[in-house]
């Protein structure tokens, strides 16, 4: 027996994000190849199947939703950031 496919309000995971700027969002992450939609119910959905999709999105929702202001201090503390790496090649 076929199992029916998923509606696209039971799919996924919800995105908590301000509705006008769900769009905006759903455009980037389908850029970027991470499967998403915007139902009729006002939420965005996105199925991420692996860590870095994950970090995207968390990317691209930080992009949309903070100040511009909030994102380079962000850049500025990342990039004075050391990281000492352990691994032997």
């Amino acid at each position: 027996m076929d199992k029916p496919e998923p509606t696209v309000s039971t799919w996924g995971q919800v995105v908590i994000v301000p509705r006008g700027e769900r769009w905006s969002i759903n455009r980037r992450l389908q850029e970027l190849h991470i499967a998403c939609a915007c139902p009729a119910d006002g939420t965005l959905r996105v199925h991420v199947n692996h860590a870095l999709e994950l970090m995207l999105v968390h990317s691209v929702v930080r992009r949309f939703t903070l100040s511009r202001q909030v994102n380079i201090g962000w850049l500025e503390r990342c990039w004075q950031t050391q990281v000492i790496c352990t691994a032997k090649h």
